[in-house]
């Protein structure tokens, strides 16, 4: 059987494609060895040869995009991710314009185009992270999508209860991230920092939840 693709996936295909053409079309233009990451001081720290520094992020997004295209078609509980379809397809998308829009700053910095990685990530990072709070507090039980620990899995309740403030916590993470912008020698810091302390408290809320009321499971 094959598969069909819905117009935000097929948009973000076509964001995986336009990634591959700027590649072959840079391709003479480009170092022989790229940079290709950065520390939390936004120095330069690894370097890959041309092909891959060209390359090696569209082949990183076309998995990514297939793995989202088939979750909703693997997942035991797809129906319930049929309820927030619209906001899972709409991740899809920016995400897929996150990894070209790093993909973009790789190939400016190996052209020679100089800016603090960090502070260049923030506004990208915080949209993605914003909109992954929405996402989430829309989101109903399923094992690939919104925070799955073995009390939300076990209870729709804890779920529900647990995603809905995992959400909003998400949505603050991205505008703590959007500081970067503004200071950018503690913009990996303004990243890092809320994304862990989201993922400590999610586990601990899910159990609290789960050890306060009865569990209930469909």
């Amino acid at each position: 059987m094959g598969i069909r693709l819905g117009t935000y996936e097929k948009a973000a295909a076509g964001i995986v494609l336009l990634s591959v053409l700027i590649g072959i079309v840079l391709y003479p233009s480009m170092p022989d060895m790229m940079a290709s990451h950065w520390n939390a001081a936004g120095q330069v720290d690894g370097y890959m040869p041309r092909f891959w520094g060209l390359f090696l992020m569209p082949i990183i997004s076309a998995v990514l995009l297939g793995l989202f295209v088939m979750i909703p078609k693997i997942d035991p509980l797809a129906k319930n991710i049929r309820k927030f379809r619209k906001q899972f397809d709409m991740f899809v998308l920016l995400l897929m314009l996150f990894m070209i829009y790093i993909y973009l700053l790789t190939i400016g910095w190996n052209f020679g185009v100089r800016f603090g990685m960090g502070q260049a990530l923030s506004p990208a990072l915080a949209l993605l992270f914003y909109y992954a709070g929405v996402m989430m507090e829309e989101s109903k039980r399923n094992w690939f999508i919104g925070v799955r620990t073995p009390w939300t899995m076990s209870s729709d309740r804890v779920w529900n209860e647990t995603n809905r403030m995992g959400g909003k916590l998400m949505r603050a993470a991205g505008v703590i991230a959007l500081l970067g912008v503004v200071f950018p020698d503690l913009a990996f810091v303004l990243i890092l920092a809320p994304a862990l302390a989201f993922a400590v408290f999610s586990v601990v809320y899910s159990y609290v939840l789960f050890r306060k009321g009865p569990k209930r499971r469909r």
